[in-house]
């Protein structure tokens, strides 16, 4: 991805890009299913934003994802209003890149979600994932309800336990409430249904989340 070179360390909000009061895109229909990727979503649904690295191959794994109504990519966590890839990709907007996804509940719990989540990436690499390295790929949940939030952590802390027997070091995932989540340019939208050929750097560790799972 652009700029790989960018910044291990988050901007300060002072020093974070202007940006813009405008969006940057005007969110088109979902190119793989057709549906519309902005609110509102249909009744019943539940929202999360999560991030796992780059966004191309994080939005594929949860759009494949049966009970996922619909996905975008797009960035959230930092400071910049409306940034663009490259001011993201600059490390000066303290973003990081991002899917939103609306599932159904009644099909696909937020706790087989949040496996999805941990199982797809490697959460314990700090600002980068895999070749990928800066703020805009450091793993994040955001959460928009208390029980979310209780979900991420008890999910996390169950998977912390599988990772350490296996070797790993500490989850260095952020789980905050939910900011403003700005979408990103529509050729980033479903980018591998556009170029079935194009980068992917989702990788896991190969080790399983449990969930259900009650933990202190």
């Amino acid at each position: 991805m652009l700029f790989s070179r960018a910044k291990t360390t988050l901007v300060e909000p002072a020093n974070a890009l202007p940006g813009r009061d405008t969006p940057i895109v005007d969110p088109q229909p979902h190119f793989v299913n057709g549906r519309r990727i902005v609110a509102p979503f249909p009744s019943g649904h539940e929202q999360i934003v999560v991030g796992l690295g780059c966004f191309w191959g994080a939005e594929r794994l949860f759009w494949q994802t049966e009970g996922v109504w619909v996905t975008a990519v797009g960035y959230a966590g930092g400071y910049t209003p409306n940034p663009t890839y490259e001011e993201v990709c600059s490390g000066k907007t303290g973003h990081t890149e991002v899917v939103l996804i609306d599932f159904d509940p009644a099909v696909i719990s937020l706790d087989q979600v949040l496996q999805r989540f941990w199982e797809g990436h490697d959460p314990t690499q700090g600002m980068a994932q895999g070749n990928d390295v800066g703020t805009q790929y450091r793993s994040a949940v955001y959460v928009n309800s208390a029980e979310q939030r209780a979900a991420a952590e008890r999910t996390r802390d169950a998977f912390q336990t599988k990772l350490t027997d296996a070797g790993y070091g500490p989850i260095t995932t952020e789980i905050a409430d939910a900011g403003p989540f700005f979408y990103a340019e529509d050729y980033h939208q479903q980018y591998l249904a556009k170029n079935p050929g194009g980068y992917c750097g989702l990788g896991g560790t190969g080790v399983s989340c449990p969930i259900g799972l009650a933990t202190d």
